[in-house]
């Protein structure tokens, strides 16, 4: 009997200590105080464009009105109430959440039942205050500067450019710091937008997080985001000025294999244009001046021709009969696949005309040059 009791306290306990299963849905219930009956709620999501959808709708009855549903990922949302100033912003997770609505202002409404709520709120009352912090230094300064008060002004310029720095590196602290939190990753998605010259801490940040949040669908979202930004990040540092021209191979107009190193003479034009396309055509004439002034000078170019579009029947003859007709007599290449292009995509051409200049190494000396100062360059370029 005694070990019966023993073996029934230890199964209680093992009973008591096991997880509860994690919840696949979520509740939100909402207290509205003053908020008249038969007013509709919203709550939305908002992607990284900043753009707004509507997932669900509730009424309010008796100043309360709950929202239902599921979601993949914790999630920022928004709550707005018809006739009630301002949004609620919500970390949408599968739990269940209370809300009890301030009416006169929903930023001090009280948010319980979500975990990733409470780096949210964390991360808005750092950034801000480091965003008021670095404002208030910046009127001292200039206040400073209008004083005339030079050793004033420099110890505040010390202070501004610390509290810049810290400014800009907070979203960064945040996510090493919030390696389990949802949040995170939303401060990934909104960051890695604006700082696209500079993705590699976010990388390595997201590399950081938790497995599970990694591996989340909205994780392997932002992973892909990633890759595709660091990818046209580095196609575009490579194709700055100053930067040796990505070399290239192409299919001429009368089926020849020809490259960009066959071709480059002391300067030489890449010229991205269409038969269709209108700009292109008009701005023939100046390319086709330019070649003949300077090509027994060594001027060389290679047109690629972006046709292939959906609207055209025949595409490769539009394009012979767009070389013919607007005195084309350099080299043409192309793939007929419009803007899919192999060295449309290459080069990131996104809109035509574009041009890229180089020099007799190879060196892209300018870009998308036309008339004028197309004429100018190429006569610099020459006679140097």
């Amino acid at each position: 009997m005694k070990n019966l009791i023993i073996f029934s306290v230890i199964g209680l306990l093992l009973l008591g200590c096991k997880e509860e299963p994690k919840r696949t849905d979520y509740i939100i219930n909402v207290n509205a105080k003053n908020v008249y009956n038969g007013v509709r709620s919203y709550l939305k999501l908002k992607n990284e464009k900043g753009i707004e959808r509507v997932i669900d709708t509730a009424i309010v009855l008796n100043e309360k009105f709950t929202f239902t549903g599921k979601i993949e990922t914790p999630t920022l949302s928004i709550i707005t109430i018809n006739g009630v100033m301002g949004n609620l912003n919500l970390m949408l997770e599968n739990s269940v959440i209370d809300i009890d609505i301030n009416k006169s202002d929903m930023l001090k409404s009280n948010i319980s039942g979500s975990a990733s709520q409470k780096a949210y709120k964390s991360y808005q009352e750092g950034i801000l205050a480091a965003m008021d912090e670095t404002k208030d230094l910046r009127r001292q300064l200039r206040y400073r500067s209008l004083e005339n008060n030079k050793s004033k002004s420099d110890s505040i310029t010390t202070l501004f450019k610390a509290s810049e720095k810290r400014l800009k590196e907070f979203p960064i602290g945040f996510i090493n710091a919030n390696r389990d939190s949802y949040y995170s990753l939303s401060v990934i998605e909104q960051e890695m937008h604006k700082n696209k010259s500079n993705l590699e801490p976010y990388f390595d940040a997201f590399k950081n997080l938790n497995t599970e949040i990694k591996a989340s669908p909205k994780g392997f979202k932002i992973k892909n985001d990633l890759d595709n930004l660091i990818a046209i990040s580095k196609k575009n540092t490579q194709l700055k000025i100053g930067k040796v021209a990505p070399s290239f191979e192409g299919i001429t107009h009368t089926n020849n294999k020809v490259s960009l190193n066959d071709i480059k003479g002391k300067v030489t034009i890449i010229d991205f244009w269409a038969a269709w396309c209108a700009p292109c055509r008009r701005e023939n004439p100046n390319v086709v001046k330019v070649y003949n002034q300077y090509h027994d000078q060594g001027l060389e170019i290679i047109s690629v021709s972006l046709d292939g579009s959906r609207t055209q029947k025949n595409p490769k003859q539009a394009w012979i009969d767009a070389i013919e007709k607007d005195n084309l007599t350099w080299t043409h290449v192309s793939s007929l696949q419009y803007f899919n292009d192999p060295i449309a995509q290459l080069y990131n051409i996104t809109s035509i005309p574009a041009t890229y200049i180089l020099d007799k190494d190879g060196i892209i000396v300018a870009k998308n040059l036309r008339g004028k100062a197309l004429e100018l360059k190429i006569k610099e370029l020459i006679q140097n």
